[in-house]
């Protein structure tokens, strides 16, 4: 691994850092160790071994304030920092990501507003990676750090010239789903391919797992109940799906986070009351 400026860079492949995160076309900003492999599937799978196609992951938070049981219980923070970066390594190895980058900022910083400091780290990373699509959190989910990565990910976008930005954001799902969203406002992701790597990559965050939630098991079943529900009426083309919600009008125009999630909870209340309406 290459420590810059405090944040760690690991190339799985062992190429120098500058081309391991220029060759990224799919770069995803997570919160949490683990939330990368649940969220981000669909684009992991997609890039997998395939030309010219390449995955990076970015880890903003520490992993200090994880629960812990068993094996875990008596792990320090600092303890359960290493076993996490650990864990994180194995994934991006396993999944042959381009990148997988350490920022290790403390939860409480990454949901204060007014951080500079994380905003201009993230854009530099967007830049030094320059990906065609960038994935995050949605603005929907209840996890307050989740939440907090997001709006710093727009924050830095909007300091990027518009020309230098990804091409697309993408929102993706972890704590709260995004099935509640109008099929027509989906980002559907097709997850069913290389099923073994699906689990070992969920598999390897044993200290999640060991203290007590299985992560592994939840978003896989996620992912089948997502394909098994999603057309009421038609055959499944797949069997397992994820979604995201499109966000890019939040990099380049002036709507607000708050306006454009509303807007699509907004569309789902209208759904739900035409169809009572209809068959009342």
């Amino acid at each position: 691994m290459v420590e810059h400026n405090k944040t760690v860079y690991y190339i799985p492949d062992g190429k120098d850092v500058k081309e391991g995160l220029l060759r990224t076309t799919d770069l995803c900003i997570a919160a949490h160790q683990d939330d990368i492999e649940i969220m981000a599937y669909g684009p992991i799978v997609d890039c997998y071994g395939q030309e010219g196609k390449w995955f990076t992951g970015v880890v903003v938070t520490d992993g200090a304030g994880s629960p812990r049981s068993g094996v875990y219980e008596q792990y320090t923070d600092e303890e359960m920092k290493e076993v996490r970066v650990e864990e994180q390594k194995s994934a991006a190895l396993i999944g042959k990501y381009a990148a997988q980058i350490f920022m290790a900022q403390k939860s409480s910083d990454v949901k204060n507003p007014n951080n500079t400091e994380l905003i201009h780290k993230i854009r530099d990373l967007i830049l030094e990676c320059a990906p065609k699509v960038l994935y995050t959190h949605n603005l929907a989910d209840k996890h307050d750090t989740h939440v907090g990565v997001t709006l710093n990910v727009l924050r830095a976008l909007k300091l990027i010239e518009p020309e230098k930005r990804p091409e697309k954001l993408i929102s993706l799902e972890v704590w709260r789903s995004l099935d509640w969203l109008c099929d027509e406002d989906k980002t559907v992701f097709d997850t069913s391919g290389h099923p073994n790597v699906s689990a070992a990559i969920l598999g390897v965050f044993d200290s999640q797992i060991a203290g007590g939630k299985r992560y592994d098991l939840a978003s896989v079943g996620r992912r089948l109940a997502n394909a098994t529900y999603f057309a009421s009426h038609d055959v499944d083309a797949t069997d397992s799906l994820s979604f995201g919600l499109d966000i890019t009008e939040l990099m380049n125009g002036d709507i607000t986070p708050a306006e454009c999630i509303g807007k699509y909870i907004a569309r789902f209340e209208t759904d739900v009351q035409k169809r009572l309406a209809a068959l009342s």
